[in-house]
């Protein structure tokens, strides 16, 4: 099958523009041959601590459902990707993979990443999406560096589809994050789709975010938080050959290839024996464990309540 994966330099918490921006990529996308279309994780909001996130939530079945919907109906096609959605009581970081029928798969990612916590909880579902033609295992972003996904996958996906929302260092440097922390993010980055490829055996396509942030570092308000997202998107076979591949230079766009999927890889790279798939950095651990404190609390504290009011009414 032919299948694209979009990169968008999308506005923080612009969700008008960012929808529009995402419905012209796709529409470019399956213009050019594609029959499935995968677009960034949080595609209609990006993602930074600020003040216009509050703004980013959307109900499950709004316009952001909608449009993917109208997608895969109107170019006989499937589409794609995740954004903040409010149901059941609370924001979800949710994977909706639209079908031209109609039908519609969902993913809520299990464990925000840091900031995350800020806007949205986590999920308990496998991320395994069991289509009519095959199954689609869906990773995004920190998920694709955790074991617990990899695990929950293995031997039970025909193809892994997702995406992020991946940023670097602030251009304000923190003193215990030297330089060095930002170009290994960016070599984490690029090795992590391939590596998760080889790990499952099956192809794996990866939509990503290429636009700057402008927000701030939680517990101190007067530290810009001002940085930029990476980009790699990427489309790996099941051996971990990279088939297409855009860099965060690239800007907006999306890459095509051909997959066969009845060709699998023999997942030759052992899963580790561990929380994190690489060994990561001891600043960016740190950093993820007061991260996801404050962010929990700060998400019950103001967020939710805040949520409550402007969804009122909306139970689905």
């Amino acid at each position: 099958m032919k299948i694209a994966a979009v990169q968008m330099k999308a506005v923080l918490a612009d969700v008008k523009a960012n929808l529009k921006l995402a419905q012209g990529l796709a529409e470019e996308a399956f213009r050019a041959g594609a029959e499935w279309v995968i677009l960034p994780e949080f595609f209609t909001s990006s993602m930074g601590f600020s003040r216009k996130m509050e703004n980013a939530a959307l109900p499950l079945n709004g316009p952001a459902m909608e449009m993917l919907k109208s997608l895969a109906k109107t170019h006989d096609g499937i589409v794609g990707g995740s954004y903040i959605a409010w149901k059941n009581n609370d924001c979800y970081n949710t994977f909706v993979l639209a079908m031209p029928d109609g039908t519609t798969y969902f993913h809520d990612k299990d464990l925000p990443t840091m900031w995350e916590n800020c806007y949205y909880v986590g999920g308990s579902d496998d991320g395994i999406l069991e289509t009519p033609s095959l199954n689609v295992g869906v990773s995004l972003c920190w998920e694709y560096i955790r074991t617990m996904t990899a695990r929950r996958l293995l031997n039970r996906v025909d193809l892994v589809v997702g995406g992020s929302c991946w940023w670097t260092l602030s251009e304000k440097r923190l003193p215990f994050m030297p330089r060095r922390l930002h170009d290994g993010n960016l070599t984490l980055l690029k090795a992590t789709i391939p590596r998760f490829a080889r790990m499952l055996g099956v192809p794996v396509v990866h939509a990503a975010h290429a636009g700057d942030v402008e927000g701030n570092l939680p517990l101190l308000p007067g530290f810009p938080y001002n940085t930029y997202l990476l980009g790699e998107t990427q489309i790996v076979d099941g051996a971990g050959k990279q088939l297409a591949h855009m860099e965060h230079a690239d800007g907006n766009g999306f890459v095509i290839a051909d997959l066969d999927l009845k060709q699998k890889g023999l997942a030759p790279e052992k899963i580790p024996d561990k929380f994190w798939t690489p060994d990561l950095p001891w600043q960016f651990r740190l950093i993820w464990t007061y991260q996801n404190w404050h962010g929990k609390r700060y998400y019950r504290k103001k967020i939710h309540p805040l949520m409550q009011k402007r969804f009122k009414g909306e139970t689905k």
